[in-house]
């Protein structure tokens, strides 16, 4: 077992994420351009100390107890290392409990951070990642985008979690609709019925598949393939506006579908006017603030940059 020396640091950048896009209920995933940064640096004393800057300020804890800290504990521990003493300054930008992934990417953020602080003690690869990610987060279809970005189908085979990235076609244009109020993803989940009628089962299947297709060859197909018999209408009880505000965007020809476990909207559309129309359609109708954010397919997933403490002398 090998002691990091005191100076030590990683810089790391996750994006944000919309899983399931209507019908690929805890397969399809999202990564879009908005980011936490994260700075962690190797300290001499023991412990882990936390500014927390942006999104979550006051919020979230600031001590060994933060999932950030948690995540890298845990990511030593898989490769039997001890955990040094660590200082954090994250620069969050990610809204918490929207449906943009914020969890998933403090996992993810976590992982990188740890596999930077570990680089050239231990290698740690894509699978490892992935593993890892998906044994903390529950299942992978947040944090295959977060960690590879793109458009990422997860799944679990024999060996694990796996996933496959694909490119999306230029001409999707995401949009985020953000409400004030918040969800919990356990409540989400458990207003969905444990069994589903055959009927809507092939029903998603086929839409999933669609979906596939809309989003690497052919936007035009995107309201069709984001149709869902799944998830969304079980939830909406709980999310009222944002399930009303799905209907008219739907109506007016927007892929409009709940991101994640919601409240917040996804609209993918299939080219930047379309997007600025769906959200002057969001700002008349609502009936509680909303901020919108046109954003883009993040490509790149999570990066990672490695200081060694000489570089900081």
């Amino acid at each position: 077992m090998t002691g990091l020396p005191a100076g030590r640091s990683v810089q790391v950048k996750v994006p944000a994420t919309s899983a399931n896009l209507g019908p690929g209920f805890d397969t399809l995933g999202l990564a879009l351009s908005l980011y936490d940064d994260l700075e962690v640096t190797v300290r001499d004393e023991p412990g882990a100390f936390v500014d927390v800057i942006g999104v979550g300020q006051g919020e979230v804890p600031t001590d060994a107890s933060n999932l950030v800290v948690r995540t890298i504990a845990h990511t030593f521990g898989v490769f039997g290392q001890p955990v040094p003493g660590l200082h954090l300054v994250a620069r969050n930008a990610i809204p918490h409990g929207r449906g943009m992934g914020s969890s998933g990417a403090a996992i993810v953020a976590g992982i990188m951070a740890a596999k930077g602080l570990l680089d050239g003690i231990v290698d740690i690869d894509s699978d490892d990642l992935l593993r890892i990610a998906t044994d903390l987060e529950g299942h992978p279809d947040n944090v295959a985008p977060a960690l590879f970005g793109g458009l990422t189908i997860a799944w679990t085979g024999v060996t694990g979690p796996r996933h496959k990235k694909l490119m999306v076609h230029r001409g999707v244009s995401p949009l985020v609709c953000v409400p004030q109020s918040t969800m919990s993803t356990e409540l989400a989940r458990s207003l969905q019925p444990e069994n589903v009628s055959r009927a809507d089962a092939i029903f998603n299947v086929s839409r999933s598949s669609l979906l596939i297709a809309a989003l690497i060859q052919s936007p035009e197909l995107l309201l069709d393939a984001t149709e869902d018999k799944l998830h969304q209408s079980y939830r909406a009880s709980a999310m009222q506006e944002t399930g009303d505000l799905i209907e008219l965007l739907r109506s007016h020809g927007h892929a409009a579908v709940v991101s994640g476990a919601g409240p917040s909207i996804l609209v993918l559309g299939s080219d930047p006017g379309q997007r600025a129309e769906a959200a002057e359609l969001v700002a008349e109708h609502a009936t509680t603030p909303w901020q919108s954010l046109m954003l883009a397919v993040d490509f790149k997933g999570a990066t990672v940059i490695a200081h060694p403490a000489e570089a900081l002398a």
